[in-house]
C-alpha cells in the first residue's frame, strides 16, 4: 500500500479478509453462498480499505498472515459509472500492487467467455439493464419463468457476440477454478426501502445476489456503505444465503484518527429578515480567512498551498436571476475573484447563464483537483461518493425544511485536506456552514442531525465531532508566563496501542523515516545489523530448541495405508521422508511472516555469507532458509526478537526526539504513527494549542440564548483574558476551590476530544485499550518560584467504566508521579454534595485501586479523604 493504514483500517481489513477466506472455503466445499457488509462513516477511507483487501486477496499479506487466492475474480458494482471511475482511480492511487491491468471497466465491447482471476471488473446498473448491448434483449423475468426448461438464453444474439454478460457471470460461477466476489459499493442503494419492496419485482442488484433464471447466485457478496440497514435486510431474505459477521468501524475511532474535521461551525443570523447577501459576504470573508490561514500554515511547513473552496448550495429549482445577483455580490465583495473561479455541478451538465455571468459545468469528482475553482454551485448532496477535502465553507440557500440536504452535503465536506489533524489549530480543523434562511429554532435540528445522525440512512452519527453555533476564536493567553507553557508541553500524554503491531516492522519503518529525514544515515542497514546480532544470539541461547525445530523442517512425516487382500484387514504405517526444496521454502515463508520478510531476506544473506566457504551460494542460501525456518518454529526466538526490536525502537525515538520535534507537522505525524505501532500505550509530549473555537452562548429549548459564564486565568483566552465555560456543578465547585488555593496561577480545561493539545491516559476496559482525558490541569507557583502541576479529575462512579478509568489513571500516576504535585480523582459517593478524593500519588491508594472490584467502595473507604470545597 502507498498509504499507511490507520489502526482501525488494518483491523477492518483483517476482519474482511477472514470473512472472505471463510466464505471461499465454504463455497468450494459445500457450495454455500455468503454475504456480509463493511460499515464505515463517510471519510473513513472505505476505498483505501478495499484496496488493501484486494492486495491481500491477489498477492497475500504477510503482516496479517493471509495467503493469496489464485482463484479470485472480483466485480465492483455500483449504480453510477462516474462513481466507478472515481473508485478505480482511488484504488490505483492507494495501492502499489494493483495496476491498470487488474482494474477492468466492462464496456459494451466486452466479449470474454468468463471473468479472469486476479482482476476487478467494474460494472454498473446500466450495463445490466435490458437495453444494454451487453444484455441485448435478455429478459430476466422471462428467463426466471423458464428456469429449468432449457438454456440460459433463447433470444438471438445480435452483433455476432457469443456471450451475454449474464452468461459470463454464469460461466464464471460454474468454473470450479474460480471464486467470484461481488462488491456492492454504496450497498444501501438499490435494495428497496421497505420489506414490501423486497417482495416486489427484483432489482438488478437483487438478481445478482439471488440469481436470475439459469444464472446462479453470486457466491460471495460484500456490501460497502456508511449505513447498510437495507442491504442487511435484503440479505436476510436472500435465497439460501448465509450471513457472516458484519465488519463495523467505530465512528469515534475514525474521528479520532484526524482524517475528518473536528468541528462544524454553523453561522445563523441574530435577527429576522432577508440575510442572504449579508451572510454571503460573510461566507466570502470566511473563505478569504481560510485561504490566508492555509497559506500561512503551508508556507511554514513547506507544503503545496491548500486552496479552500466555498460551496454555494441552492434549491433544486433555483431562480437563475437570484443566483446571478448572488454572484454579483460575491464579485463585488471579492475583487480577486474571476469567472474561471466559479463552476457548478447541476444535473443540467451544461454551461449556465446566470445574470451577467457564465458559469461552466464540472464533474463532481474533478472539483478537488481543479484548484482554479474557488466557488462551487450545487443542489443536493452533489453525488453519491463525492467528497472534496478542500471544501471549507458552505453557504446554503436551502429553506429550513431542507435539513436533510444540508446535512448530507456537509457530510461530504468533512475530510481534512491533508488527511491529518493540524496540531493545536481548531480553525484549520473546522468547516463553516452559513444558513441565511435558518433561525435559532430550526438550526438546532441541523446541529442534532450532524452530531447524532438525524435518522439519515446514508449518513450515520459520528461520535466525537462538535457542531458549534456562532462560536468565537480563542488563542494562547498572553498573561501566561513562558515557564508555565514549558511545563505544559513537557507533560506526558499517551497514545492508544495497535492490535496488529509488529515490533520488527515498527523498527524498520522508523529506520526508513530517520534515514529519509537525514537524522540517522544508513538507519535501515544499522537496524537490520542489530537484529542480525539478536538472531545470532538467539541461535546460541535457544540452541536445543532450534536444533529440534530444524529436524522438523528437514523431515516430512505421514501415514501410509496397508491393506491385506487375504484377510481384508487394513493398517496404517508411519513414514518419514527428507524434505525437498519446495517444503523447505514453504517453511521459510511461514517463518518470514513471523520474523519479518525483509529481515528474513537480509539475515539469510548474512548467514549465506558466513557459509560461503563450505557451500556454493545456492546451497548456502538453502541452508540459511532452513535455519530461519527453524527459528520461526521456536516461540521464544520470536518473542526475544520482538522484545529487542522494541528496545531499539524506543532508544532511537528517545535519542532523536529533539531532531524529530524540529521537523514539519507532516513529518512529525509520521513519527507519531510509528510510536502508535506498539502493543503497549506509548508516551508522547502534549502540544501547545494555537487556536481554539468555542461557543459563547447556550441555545435554549425555546430558541433564546443565554451567555456562558466566563473565567480568567485559563491558558487559552480572548483578548480580555477570559474564556467561556460549560461546566456542571461538580466541575464548577472544583474550579472555584482550586482557583482559591494558595499559589494558584492558571488552569487548563483539558479537551475531551482527540487532539495533541489534550492530555490522554490509557486504560483497559473489556480487554480493549481506551483513552481517559482528565478534566482539569492546575498550575501553581511555589515559594521558590518554580511551577507545580496538579491533575484534578471529577469522576463519576455510576458507570461501568469508572473502575477501569481509575486503574488507568493510577497506572499513569505510578509511572509519572514525580512530574505532578497532585493527581486526584474526586467523586460524590453519597450523591449529597459530600465530595471525596483519592490521592493517586499515594502508593497505598494505587495498590487498593489495582485490586478493587468496586469504584464506589474506594471513595467511601478510609483511603479516601474529604475534598474541601469553597
Amino acid at each position: 500500500m502507498k498509504f499507511t493504514l490507520k489502526d482501525y483500517q488494518t483491523e477492518a481489513v483483517a476482519d474482511v479478509m477472514k470473512n472472505l477466506q471463510k466464505a471461499r472455503k465454504r463455497w468450494h466445499e459445500d457450495s454455500d453462498s455468503h454475504a456480509f457488509s463493511l460499515t464505515a462513516t463517510t471519510g473513513a477511507g472505505k476505498t483505501v480499505m478495499a484496496a488493501a483487501v484486494f492486495e491481500a486477496l491477489f498477492y497475500g499479506e504477510d503482516d496479517l498472515d493471509f495467503d493469496p487466492d489464485p482463484t479470485a475474480t472480483v466485480i465492483w458494482f455500483s449504480d453510477d459509472p462516474s462513481l466507478n471511475e472515481q473508485t478505480r482511480f482511488r484504488l490505483l492511487e492507494a495501492s502499489d500492487k494493483l495496476n491498470y491491468g487488474n482494474l477492468v471497466v466492462v464496456e459494451n465491447t466486452f466479449s470474454f467467455e468468463k471473468f479472469e482471476p486476479g482482476k476487478i471488473y467494474f460494472l454498473n446498473t446500466q450495463k445490466l439493464s435490458r437495453n444494454s448491448l451487453l444484455v441485448r434483449g435478455y429478459d430476466p423475468d422471462a428467463e426466471e419463468s423458464k428456469s429449468g426448461q432449457g438454456d440460459l438464453l433463447t433470444q438471438a444474439r445480435p452483433d455476432f457476440r457469443s456471450h451475454t454478460i449474464w452468461e459470463v457471470l454464469k460461466n464464471t460461477i460454474d468454473d470450479s477454478q474460480l471464486t467470484l466476489y461481488l462488491v456492492l459499493d454504496e450497498a444501501h442503494r438499490g435494495m428497496g426501502s421497505t420489506n414490501s419492496d423486497m417482495s416486489k419485482k427484483s432489482t438488478i442488484v437483487k438478481r445478482l445476489i439471488n440469481g436470475a433464471g439459469s444464472v446462479p447466485a453470486i457466491p460471495i457478496v460484500w456490501g460497502i456503505s456508511a449505513t447498510v440497514e437495507r442491504f442487511n435486510q435484503a440479505m436476510k431474505v436472500a435465497q439460501g444465503r448465509a450471513l457472516l459477521p458484519n465488519v463495523e468501524v467505530d465512528s469515534k475511532r475514525v474521528q479520532d484518527s484526524g482524517l475528518l474535521k473536528d468541528t462544524i461551525v454553523l453561522d445563523i443570523p441574530s435577527d429576522t429578515g432577508q440575510f442572504d447577501t449579508v451572510l454571503l459576504r460573510r461566507g466570502a470573508d470566511k473563505l478569504r480567512e481560510s485561504t490566508d490561514a492555509w497559506k500561512t500554515y503551508c508556507d511554514a511547513e513547506g507544503l503545496k498551498a491548500i486552496v479552500p473552496l466555498m460551496v454555494l448550495q441552492v434549491p433544486n429549482k433555483p431562480n437563475l436571476d437570484d443566483l446571478g445577483k448572488a454572484l454579483d455580490t460575491l464579485f463585488e465583495h471579492s475583487p480577486d475573484l474571476k469567472s474561471k473561479n466559479i463552476a457548478h455541478v447541476f444535473g443540467e451538465r451544461a454551461n449556465l447563464k446566470l445574470g451577467n455571468h457564465t458559469v461552466f459545468y464540472i464533474e463532481p469528482q474533478r472539483v478537488q483537483d481543479e484548484q482554479d475553482i474557488k466557488v462551487l454551485l450545487a443542489k443536493d448532496a452533489i453525488s453519491t461518493g463525492w467528497d472534496c477535502p478542500r471544501a471549507e465553507v458552505m453557504v446554503s440557500f436551502r429553506p429550513a425544511k431542507d435539513k436533510t440536504h444540508i446535512t448530507q452535503l456537509l457530510g461530504r465536506m468533512v475530510r481534512t485536506p491533508l488527511a491529518r489533524r493540524i496540531p493545536g489549530n481548531e480553525r484549520l480543523n473546522a468547516v463553516d456552514c452559513l444558513l441565511p434562511f435558518y433561525d435559532k429554532d430550526n438550526v438546532k435540528a441541523v446541529a442534532e442531525a450532524l452530531m447524532h445522525g438525524g435518522g439519515s440512512e446514508s449518513e450515520p452519527a459520528v461520535d466525537g465531532r462538535r457542531v458549534l453555533i456562532n462560536p468565537f476564536n480563542f488563542e494562547p493567553n498572553v498573561s501566561v508566563k513562558d515557564d508555565v507553557w514549558t511545563s505544559f508541553t513537557n507533560l506526558p500524554s499517551q497514545l492508544l496501542p495497535q492490535s496488529f503491531a509488529k515490533p520488527v516492522k515498527r523498527l524498520t519503518s522508523l529506520a526508513h523515516e530517520l534515514a529519509q529525514d537525514s537524522i540517522l544515515t544508513d538507519a535501515g542497514k544499522k537496524a537490520h545489523a542489530e537484529m542480525h546480532k539478536v538472531l545470532d544470539a538467539a541461535s546460541i541461547r535457544f540452541k536445543e530448541e532450534i536444533s529440534s525445530a530444524r529436524k522438523e523442517v528437514l523431515t516430512v512425516g505421514g501415514l501410509s495405508l496397508r491393506a491385506n487382500l487375504g484377510n481384508k484387514k487394513m493398517s496404517f504405517d508411519q513414514f518419514v521422508e527428507e524434505a525437498d526444496f519446495a517444503v523447505i521454502e514453504d517453511a521459510y515463508r511461514r517463518a518470514a511472516r513471523l520474523l519479518s520478510p525483509d529481515l528474513s531476506r537480509t539475515y539469510a544473506e548474512h548467514l549465506a555469507d558466513l557459509n560461503n566457504e563450505a557451500y556454493n551460494r545456492e546451497e548456502a542460501l538453502l541452508e540459511a532458509h532452513t535455519d530461519i525456518a527453524a527459528l520461526g518454529l521456536v516461540r521464544q526466538v520470536v518473542e526475544y526478537l520482538d522484545k529487542e526490536a522494541d528496545t531499539l525502537t524506543l532508544k532511537w525515538l528517545n535519542d532523536y526526539r529533539v531532531e524529530v520535534k524540529n521537523l514539519s507537522d507532516e513529518r512529525q505525524d509520521v513519527y507519531l504513527h510509528i510510536r502508535e505501532m506498539s502493543k503497549e500505550p506509548q508516551d508522547i509530549e502534549i502540544l501547545k494549542p494555537r487556536t481554539w473555537i468555542l461557543p459563547t452562548m447556550v441555545l435554549e429549548v425555546d430558541g433564546s440564548e443565554t451567555p456562558l459564564p466566563t473565567v480568567s486565568n485559563h491558558l487559552m483566552s480572548d483578548d480580555k483574558g477570559l474564556i467561556p465555560v460549560e461546566l456542571n456543578q461538580w466541575e464548577l465547585k472544583v474550579l472555584e476551590t482550586e482557583m482559591g488555593r494558595s499559589g494558584f496561577e492558571c488552569w487548563y480545561r483539558n479537551p475531551d476530544r482527540a487532539s495533541q493539545d489534550s492530555l490522554a491516559v490509557a486504560y483497559i476496559e473489556a480487554e480493549d485499550y481506551k483513552l481517559l482525558r482528565p478534566d482539569f490541569l492546575f498550575f501553581a507557583r511555589k515559594s521558590d518560584g518554580s511551577v507545580v502541576i496538579d491533575i484534578v479529575d471529577p469522576h463519576g462512579i455510576h458507570l461501568s467504566d469508572a473502575l477501569p478509568k481509575l486503574r488507568g489513571l493510577a497506572e499513569y500516576a505510578e509511572k509519572h508521579k514525580n512530574i505532578y504535585r497532585r493527581i486526584e480523582s474526586i467523586a460524590d459517593p453519597s450523591n449529597k454534595g459530600q465530595f471525596r478524593l483519592l490521592d493517586l500519588t499515594n502508593k497505598k491508594v494505587r495498590e487498593a485501586i489495582f485490586v478493587a472490584t468496586d469504584a464506589k467502595g474506594l471513595f467511601t473507604s478510609n483511603l479516601a479523604e474529604d475534598y474541601q470545597t469553597v
